[in-house]
């Protein structure tokens, strides 16, 4: 039966992908069973894939062996390419009438530089389409039994990155404001900065015994979930990443809600 549903993608009436275009698009926050069909599609016409470090080999081996496939990867204290030759080299390439998959991990404009991308492409006048994904901040914390919002506990929710672009703490946020914005606070690649950070939300109000859940390699086999509060988050070490911070009361529906049972298999939906 899935072998048939599957099959019957082949007939499906897609978008082209066509020479000189580039697809921003998320791969969703880990196993290939989180790719959205147009994703797949994309991943089956491309003829070069410019990839981020947290797409999982999973993923890039969906793609016909002929395609190309480029690592431009960032993880925090890691020589990266630089964002700059990253967008010169998806011009370069559609200008040579490539069909150029720009593959995120998440969602592309939940903070994965897509605007920029897509701004740039526009300038350039070349043709993109953007595919989002599933972000691991939001629908992809379901895999640790996290709800981001619950009817119980909060109807708001804020979304922060705890890195700028120059990989300190970004001081364009006001956190006593966040503080108080939403009960739930998910951060983005925020463990080197916890300390700081949880600092600053408790100076702003926040309680030391406030629930912490951190979940690392959200829907990858390895993935595993660390429980604290906002008072000994600080003095946490070792933590893995990549990681997903979230402050605040869902954490208490975990125990009956964490159904995931990662399953050490390579190749396989789920």
């Amino acid at each position: 039966m899935a072998e048939a549903l599957f099959a019957r993608l082949d007939k499906a009436d897609f978008p082209p992908f066509e020479p000189g275009s580039v697809w921003l698009v998320g791969a969703g926050p880990g196993g290939p069973g989180l790719l959205t069909l147009l994703a797949l599609h994309a991943l089956a016409q491309a003829d070069v894939i410019i990839h981020d470090a947290l797409v999982s080999t999973d993923i890039l081996t969906l793609a016909p062996d002929r395609v190309e496939r480029i690592h431009a990867g960032k993880r925090g204290g890691k020589p990266s390419p630089k964002q700059a030759d990253i967008t010169i080299r998806l011009i370069e390439l559609a200008r040579a009438g490539k069909r150029v998959l720009r593959l995120k991990g998440g969602d592309p404009f939940m903070f994965g530089r897509g605007g920029e991308e897509a701004g740039a492409l526009a300038e350039a006048h070349i043709p993109f389409r953007i595919v989002p994904g599933i972000s691991a901040g939001l629908g992809g914390l379901a895999y640790a039994g996290l709800p981001v919002t619950h009817r119980e506990t909060n109807h708001a929710v804020i979304f922060v990155t705890g890195h700028d672009e120059t990989g300190a703490v970004p001081g364009t946020v006001n956190w006593p404001a966040v503080a108080q914005a939403a009960p739930v606070i998910v951060l983005y690649m925020a463990v080197r900065h916890l300390p700081t950070i949880a600092a600053q939300l408790l100076a702003a109000g926040r309680r030391a015994d406030e629930a912490v859940t951190i979940v690392s390699n959200l829907a990858h086999p390895d993935q595993s979930v660390l429980e604290t509060s906002l008072g000994e988050a600080g003095a946490l070490v070792d933590v893995p990443t990549p990681a997903i911070i979230v402050i605040g009361p869902v954490a208490r529906y975990r125990g009956a809600l964490h159904w995931y049972v990662a399953e050490v298999r390579r190749h396989v939906f789920g």
